[in-house]
């Protein structure tokens, strides 16, 4: 068994100490969480696993600044003396944004000379923090570079961002990526519907089974129906799904009679989709199939199965519109589910799989909401995302983003009652204006991604039912919150 331990500070207590929780060893040639046993022992954090292979820590720590993290060390030998974990944290974090500041300027990118000084000085304060080991001295020193590391890293991903878009814009004046979100069940009021339209040139219609099949054998298409005649009367592009959403509040009620039955949950399932690809053919064109599949154990059916059952319904799909755009949803991309489950494959080798299946996919979709669990994903910063989409732009799909993050904490009703806003928090924590900074800046960085073809915000109006608490761009009391309208300025400056 491979151990690493770590020295705490002394002062470290409370919410803090117990978000190291989740702290776990992540490595592998895609760099996912490996299942991590955790222990606190006399101011020590001690983190185990079964793989006996290098690696780094994933934890989640507060940095000044820039919020509640999921921060990296750099790759970490084992041995019997602890490290000091703020040192390693902050040793991790420049690492990181050395190596992409290297990267970045190798392929072009021009950097400024204050950021430079910026990575400069906190290499220096790591310096002086590893010169003091152990001693408080260090552990503020270590926190200093690491604020400074992680502001730094928000100025290089701008740089970034800044000279990618100026780049394609001289080839393109306005970008053909798309920009949307899901909607509810029903239309969208017309005030917020005037706001949308500046915003979007895309909705994604829900059509999940459970309110298109509430009983065994009953379609209700009504409603679904009128949602479609009003997308494509109000001009915009419309794609439909998740067909099959994975969180279990999604599916049909009555489908749970046949858990672990593969053959009849796929007989079921292929039944609905071709039922519903049928019905809106040459209207829709593109479907997302599923969406959290990689995650959840559906129905009591392993990964081989769950494998096997989207391939299936791919199949189903495509014989009854050959021509239709397919698109698989893969949830917490970065793999933090790994941490706590047994599994075999990690989000990106299930997605790869499924690509060397010879599905034919469109597009991947990337479901980025953060601050959300258990389905969402930990707070993360730009940096980290960046690399994200990058590498599951190496599997050579267009990527479909699906952005969202909490404005609130409060208790929201009208969500899965499984999903709670409790996995770190960006900046400022939670807020209708700094869920908006987070839209503008998280938004702007997918968009500049030649790979992305798509990005939808994760759903409209937190006063409909809806999977991901506080996350929509309406209110519950149907106000739209401003986040809207920062969709709505990246629109007109980079958007057709």
């Amino acid at each position: 068994m491979g151990t690493l331990s770590f020295l705490l500070p002394a002062d470290l207590s409370g919410p803090a100490a117990q978000e190291l929780e989740r702290s776990c060893i992540a490595g592998g040639q895609d760099s996912m969480p490996f299942l991590t046993e955790v222990a606190f022992e006399a101011g020590r954090l001690r983190l185990s696993r079964q793989e006996d292979e290098s690696g780094y820590v994933l934890a989640p720590w507060a940095v000044n600044g820039a919020g509640t993290l999921l921060t990296s060390t750099a790759t970490l030998i084992e041995r019997p003396a602890p490290y000091p974990l703020v040192v390693e944290l902050a040793r991790g974090k420049i690492n990181q944004l050395r190596n992409q500041a290297a990267d970045w300027l190798f392929g072009g990118l021009n950097m400024p000379p204050q950021l430079a000084e910026a990575i400069h000085e906190a290499t220096l304060n790591l310096g002086r923090a590893i010169a003091s080991v152990p001693s408080d001295e260090s552990n503020r020193l270590a926190q200093t570079a690491l604020a400074q590391a992680y502001a730094a890293g928000d100025q290089l991903v701008e740089a970034y961002v800044q000279q990618v878009f100026q780049v394609r814009h001289q080839r393109q004046a306005r970008l053909d990526t798309v920009l949307g979100v899901r909607l509810g069940a029903a239309a969208p009021a017309s005030g917020v519907g005037k706001e949308l339209a500046a915003a979007c040139n895309c909705v994604c219609l829900p059509l999940t089974w459970a309110t298109v099949e509430p009983a065994e054998g009953d379609f209700r298409w009504e409603e679904h129906d009128r949602l479609l005649e009003w997308a494509v009367a109000a001009g915009y592009q419309v794609v439909g799904g998740p067909l099959i959403d994975c969180a279990a509040g999604r599916l049909p009620s009555w489908v749970w009679l046949w858990e672990k039955d593969l053959a009849s949950i796929a007989s079921f399932m292929c039944d609905f989709v071709e039922m519903t690809v049928k019905r809106y053919k040459g209207r829709v064109h593109t479907w997302q199939l599923t969406a959290g599949s990689n995650t959840n154990s559906l129905l009591g059916l392993g990964e081989e199965e769950m494998l096997w059952l989207t391939m299936r319904i791919a199949e189903a799909a495509r014989q009854c519109d050959p021509n239709v755009e397919l698109v698989v949803g893969v949830a917490q991309p970065a793999g933090e589910y790994l941490a706590s489950q047994v599994r075999t494959h990690s989000p990106f080798v299930f997605a790869d799989t499924l690509i060397r299946s010879g599905m034919n996919l469109a597009a991947l979709d990337l479901e980025l909401v953060m601050g959300v669990w258990p389905r969402g994903s930990y707070c993360r910063d730009l940096l980290d995302t960046s690399r994200l989409i990058d590498l599951y732009s190496l599997l050579g799909l267009p990527l479909q983003v699906t952005l969202g993050v909490p404005s609130a904490t409060e208790l929201d009703e009208q969500a899965s009652a499984e999903m709670d806003v409790n996995a770190g928090r960006w900046r400022d924590g939670f807020s209708p204006e700094t869920q908006a900074d987070w839209a503008t800046a998280f938004g702007r960085l997918a968009l500049c991604k030649p790979s992305v073809r798509s990005i939808l915000w994760t759903h409209l109006s937190d006063a409909e039912p809806h999977l991901f608490p506080q996350c929509g761009l309406v209110d519950s009391r149907g106000k739209t919150k401003p986040a809207l309208q920062r969709l709505a300025d990246l629109r007109a400056t980079h958007l057709r």
